[in-house]
Formats: C-alpha cells, sequence, structure tokens
C-alpha cells in the first residue's frame, strides 16, 4: 500500500486540471491537498453507492476525461498516445456491449457502479498500470487475430447487400415518386 500513497503523492505533485483545481481549493480552505482528493473520492464513492443517477455518473467518469485526453492525443505529434487512447476506446466499446447484455442482472448488486468505475479508471490509467492496454494484449488482440478474416468476410458480404438493397431501392422509385415542389 505504501507504493500507491508515494504514486498519488507524485500524481497531486504534478500540474494538470486536478491539481490545479486541487490547489486552488487548498489556497481557499487551507486544506492539504491529499486531504481534499481522499475527501472528493470519498464523496464519489459514496455517490456512486448511494446517490441517484449513479449510472450516468459512472459513464461521466469513464467517457468525458477519455474524450478530452483523446482530443489532445490527436492535436499532439506523438503517436504512441494516441493508440493508448485508441487502445482504450476499443476495450471502453466491449466492455459497453458486454454491459448492455448483462446490465439488468449486473445493476443489481449494491457495489456494481463503483467496481464499474474503479474498471474504467483502471483502463484509464497511466503506464505501466494502464488496464485498456493488459485487456487489449490477453484477450482483444489474440481474439481479433484469431478471427479477424471470418468477421472481415461477413462485413463485406453483408456490406455487399446493402448495397444492393439500395441499388434495388432507387431502381424502383418512379420519377412521379420523387419529391416535386408544391404548386401554390
Amino acid at each position: 500500500m505504501d507504493g500507491l500513497s508515494q504514486r498519488v503523492e507524485r500524481f497531486l505533485e504534478q500540474r494538470n486540471l486536478v491539481t490545479d483545481v486541487l490547489g486552488a481549493l487548498e489556497a481557499k480552505t487551507g486544506l492539504e491537498k491529499r486531504y481534499l482528493a481522499a475527501g472528493a473520492v470519498t464523496l464519489l464513492s459514496l455517490y456512486l453507492l448511494f446517490g441517484y443517477g449513479a449510472s450516468l455518473l459512472c459513464n461521466l467518469i469513464g467517457f468525458v476525461y477519455p474524450a478530452y485526453a483523446s482530443i489532445k492525443a490527436i492535436e499532439s505529434p506523438s503517436k504512441d498516445d494516441d493508440t493508448v487512447w485508441l487502445t482504450y476506446w476499443v476495450v471502453y466499446a466491449l466492455f459497453g456491449l458486454a454491459e448492455f447484455f448483462s446490465d439488468l442482472l449486473l445493476s443489481w448488486f449494491p457495489f456494481y457502479y463503483v467496481g464499474k468505475c474503479a474498471f474504467l479508471l483502471f483502463c484509464m490509467a497511466p503506464r505501466p498500470w494502464n488496464g485498456a492496454l493488459m485487456l487489449y494484449q490477453r484477450v482483444v488482440r489474440p481474439l481479433f487475430l484469431r478471427h479477424h478474416g471470418a468477421v472481415d468476410r461477413i462485413v463485406n458480404n453483408l456490406s455487399g447487400r446493402a448495397l444492393d438493397a439500395a441499388a434495388g431501392i432507387t431502381r424502383n422509385v418512379k420519377p412521379s415518386q420523387t419529391l416535386q415542389p408544391k404548386d401554390k
């Protein structure tokens, strides 16, 4: 646990949006940043446990910061940060798909939104603790490499059928069925 507290202290010494807000609060209240951060995490956890709209809050946590970091990654010249956030979004999308089918069952668990939020924070954590990169390397990539050929064939087949159906629909439209300006 000592390593975690050291990492938190190092994070609180960095300059970013969170530490800027905590610094401003520290100046106004006189409380140290680490106590303010611990209080914020405690309140957030309690809200995720008992608050109305915990699902919305959890989804905002899993979406807002990663979206902001993704925009910054796009605008930076480095490719490495792009890969990190693209990997996060792949894992987030797969998690969202799995959650869609299991949400009705899982939402009845009392600590579901705290666990989901912790999972999403784990997925966006900085390296080497980045859960999205770990999950991608250990689960998603092996499955993708094993099955991408079959998935590509299915997608090509479906897109071909969709184009044929669209072409058939447009061929069957008579000129009198097209939108004409109304006479006044």
